[in-house]
This record gives structure tokens, C-alpha cells and sequence, in this order.
């Protein structure tokens, strides 16, 4: 029999050969595609939820299938109104209804949570298969809905949940798509049983509505490197090189027409092992704009679905933690500050008070890909009306070290056709451990950084601090990074 869940299912919709490598070579998954601080929001947003509509019971998950079954059945049999995670199976397709509204007589309402604030296509697929599900088990559903995010709302003293999420029907949207699901079931159930490995060419389905962790067992066959290893080009531009024949770097360099000349210099770095390519009087000119004393800044923010502070909105970037290095004059010492919040408390006060006495008005700060930092410096100026003239100062000042490399004023084959400081750096110092994120304990990169302060607060206190000192090595990595490749573009340019 065919075991389908409602996530097995929305997989088998985008590309049923995905169900077939999970189930035959889950060895081959990449699992980098998973991101733990999404999936943490998920389960946040999802517990929540289930409060919507007053008291609910929730049916607990058991490995055993049959017991959430057994259990939702129960529930309904005694007149639950708000049952959560209620279960049901219907030919092999299971499913978990994450509220179910239980109106009795078989007449129920479907709420599907999810954590985004807006209704994306492929939920529609989620709750048409709950529909389909709950109709041939003979429910006559009176209603689906999509439960999600409100990204307007502003947290003032406790969660309001009616404020918090905003409900979006989608019976008519089920209900259209029910013979398509029964469809789309017998199609995965061939697949399934294939016993060789279905032959599917890559398409935009590899990575939309969401990014197969089997792309690269399925794309294994194509020459290294290939058009999925340039940087800077469009995804469907890609696919439009792919299926023009043109797959390797050889194949774009002689047609040098479907991809940018950012792309074609990558090609040529790769192809024909090109020395650097190094604009020294570009880069000198960019230098020319900073001085000293020089402030090397870099922020770690997380983004909960969920505002936990007040004056906070969902999704929000919230710095919990800086890195600072500076130099004060010409020759003179590199000296290090730093920052960061312990959870439980709105981190953002505190680090924008710091932040003010650790640099100084009117001085040269640094930072990598500014954007961002500018961007949280402007939101915190408007949150803290006090601190507002010293944090647009330092925002007035700020300069950005990633210039040089995005204009692709220095550029190497290393850095594989990216500016991004995690490949800039091992570009520029390939032999020096000390700049290797590798090397680091339990924070590598931001996402990492991120997810670790989500958790902190239900670490014990000997994990919360071992998880500090990996956190505060990150960052100071950072600024330090930040450093080295600033010191790099002095010597090219002899500044």
C-alpha cells in the first residue's frame, strides 16, 4: 500500500522522483537544503496556533500511526470541539489536520498553520489533500483554511492571537483541485513502484516552490564545472543555458551570449587559471575614502515568527550581538570589542547603549555588505529617540568593504564567481587556519549563529555558555576577516 503524508504528498507534486530517492537512496539527500531556524519557527508558530479558537485537546504523536488515528476518533466520538494534530488515513494517504474544527454530525472545518506571512501557491496542494482525505473518509468539510502570519502586527504587552494571525479561505481552492489530487496520488503510486530509478530531467521544479536536497544525485551527470556553479546568474537563465546544450564552461564561453560578462570573467578564471585580476587604481581610489580612527562592525541578528519583545513585529531582525575591531591611528594597535545579549530579554537596548560608547561620532566604520547594518542601525535610531543622533551618526559614516570585490575590482578564480566574505576570505588567505570557519566549535555562519541564541533560552547554564564563547569566536571572526581583507587591498595598492 502507498504511505503518503501530506508533506510526502506536496514533494510528490513538485517531482514524484523525489518521493522514489527518499525512499530508495536517502543517503544521497543533502541536507544542507534544511534550515533548522525555519523549521524552529514552524514548530513555534504551529504550538501556538493551536489556541486560536479557546481550549483545543491535542492528539500526541506516536510513531505508531494506528494510536493518532485510534485517539482523533475517540476525541471526535465524545464531541471535541478544537482537536489538533487530528489524524486520519484513507487508502494509504494520512494525514494530520493541524486544527481540526469539530461541528459534529461529520461536519467539520480544516485549518492549515503555516509560519509564512502570505498564502504561497503550494499551500494549496497542502490543504487540497486534507480535503480530499477527510471527504473520502465521508466528513462533509464545511470549510478550509489557511492560518498564517500577519506580518503587520506589533507586539504591546501579551500575544494577541486574533491579531497575530490572519485567516485566509480556501474552500473554493480545495475543493477545485480534488479530482487533481487523486490524480496526482495514482501518478506517485506508479513512480513508487518502479524498481529502477525513474529518468526525470532537471527543471525549475529542482528548487521551486522549495530546494530538492537530491539536485545533486541528479545533476552528478553533468560536467565539472557546470552552469550551476556560476554566480551572479539567474536560476532560469541557467536552465535556459541547459537546455540550449550548453552545460559545461567551455559550451558558455564559445556562445558568450546567455550569461553576463561577470559570469564570462568567472568562466575564464576557471578555464585558463588566470592570475588575479586586480584594479589597483580602482581599488586605491576606494581606499582614499576611509579614514582612520577605522571601526570594523558586524551585527548577529535572529528573526522570530513569533515577536518576543515588545515593539517588535513577526520576522523581525533583532541584533542580539556585535563584533568590533578597530585601529585608531596610522601603524597603530588592532584592538577588539564586543557584544552580546544572554536570552530573555529585548537584547536591543542594551546593544544600541553599547554600541554608542563603543564608537566614537564622526568616526570611519566598516562593515560588509553595509546594508544590512545600516538597515538595523536606521530601525533601532527610530525605536530609541535618545540614542537616535549617535546611531545615524555611526550609519552616516559607514562604509562598505565589499565594494571592491562586487565591482570585481580584485577577483580570483577562488573566489568562484562570488564576494561574499566567506569565499573572498579563503580566497585571499587559502593557508591560514586561523581563517577558516571550519575550524570554528558550534557556530559556523549566520544561520547557525541564528538559531543557536533562538535556543539558548532552554539551554542549560553550562550549554548557554559554552554556546556564548562559540558565538562571540564567530563574530569576532567576522570583524577579524574584515580586517585581513582590508590589510590585503593596503598591500595591492601599497596604501
Amino acid at each position: 500500500m502507498l504511505h503518503l503524508s501530506k508533506s510526502r504528498y506536496c514533494s510528490g507534486v513538485q517531482c514524484p522522483k523525489m518521493l522514489w530517492l527518499k525512499k530508495y537512496l536517502p543517503e544521497e539527500f543533502d541536507d544542507s537544503v534544511m534550515n533548522q531556524a525555519i523549521l524552529d519557527n514552524g514548530n513555534e508558530v504551529g504550538d501556538l496556533a493551536m489556541g486560536l479558537f479557546g481550549d483545543y485537546t491535542e492528539v500526541p504523536f506516536d510513531e505508531n500511526l494506528g494510536n493518532m488515528i485510534d485517539e482523533t476518533q475517540r476525541l471526535l466520538d465524545e464531541g471535541v470541539e478544537n482537536i489538533c494534530e487530528a489524524s486520519f488515513s484513507f487508502n494509504g494517504c494520512f494525514c494530520s489536520v493541524d486544527i481540526l474544527k469539530n461541528k459534529g454530525n461529520k461536519h467539520v472545518e480544516i485549518y492549515e498553520v503555516k509560519s509564512s506571512t502570505e498564502v504561497h501557491d503550494p499551500y494549496q496542494h497542502d490543504v487540497a489533500y486534507q480535503n480530499y482525505v477527510m471527504t473520502k473518509l465521508g466528513f462533509i468539510v464545511d470549510g478550509v483554511y489557511l492560518v498564517h502570519i500577519d506580518n503587520s502586527y506589533v507586539r504591546h504587552g501579551e500575544i494577541e492571537l486574533d491579531k497575530l494571525f490572519h485567516i485566509e479561505d480556501m474552500t473554493e481552492t480545495a475543493d477545485s483541485l480534488f479530482n487533481d489530487v487523486e490524480s496526482n496520488i495514482s501518478r506517485i503510486a506508479e513512480i513508487m513502484e518502479e524498481k529502477d530509478e525513474p529518468e526525470k530531467e532537471l527543471g525549475e521544479y529542482c528548487f521551486a516552490p522549495y530546494e530538492c536536497g537530491f539536485f545533486g544525485h541528479c545533476s552528478a551527470y553533468l560536467p565539472k564545472p557546470n552552469v550551476f556553479d556560476l554566480s551572479g546568474v539567474q536560476r532560469r537563465t541557467k536552465f535556459k543555458c541547459l537546455r540550449a546544450g550548453m552545460a559545461s564552461f567551455e559550451d558558455l564561453l564559445g556562445d558568450g551570449k546567455l550569461v553576463n560578462d561577470k559570469a564570462i570573467q568567472q568562466i575564464r578564471h576557471e578555464l585558463q587559471d588566470l592570475p588575479a585580476s586586480v584594479d589597483s587604481m580602482a581599488i586605491e581610489e576606494f581606499m582614499g575614502t576611509l579614514s582612520y580612527p577605522l571601526y570594523f562592525l558586524d551585527f548577529e541578528s535572529y528573526n522570530p515568527a513569533i515577536p518576543k519583545y515588545d515593539d517588535s513585529h513577526p520576522y523581525e531582525q533583532i541584533c542580539f550581538q556585535y563584533s568590533l575591531h578597530y585601529i585608531e591611528k596610522e601603524g597603530g594597535e588592532l584592538k577588539h570589542k564586543e557584544f552580546l545579549a544572554y536570552p530573555g530579554e529585548d537584547p536591543r537596548r542594551k546593544l544600541c547603549e553599547r554600541l554608542c560608547a563603543d564608537i566614537p561620532l564622526n568616526v570611519c566604520t566598516l562593515a560588509y555588505n553595509m546594508t544590512f547594518e545600516k538597515t538595523r542601525i536606521k530601525e533601532m535610531a527610530a525605536l530609541y529617540p535618545d540614542l537616535r543622533d549617535h546611531l545615524m551618526n555611526i550609519f552616516d559614516n559607514m562604509k562598505d568593504l565589499m565594494v571592491p570585490f562586487r565591482e570585481r575590482k580584485y577577483y580570483c578564480r577562488a573566489m568562484e564567481g562570488s564576494y561574499s566574505i566567506k569565499y573572498v576570505l579563503p580566497a585571499l588567505f587559502p593557508d591560514d587556519p586561523d581563517l577558516d570557519y571550519h575550524n570554528l566549535e558550534g557556530v559556523h555562519n549566520g544561520s547557525e549563529a541564528s538559531a543557536t541564541f533562538q535556543r539558548m533560552d532552554k539551554m542549560p547554564k553550562d550549554e548557554l555558555e559554552e554556546y556564548r564563547k562559540h558565538l562571540l569566536k564567530y563574530c569576532g571572526l567576522d570583524t577579524y576577516a574584515m580586517v585581513k581583507v582590508w590589510e590585503k587591498l593596503r598591500e595591492v595598492t601599497n596604501t
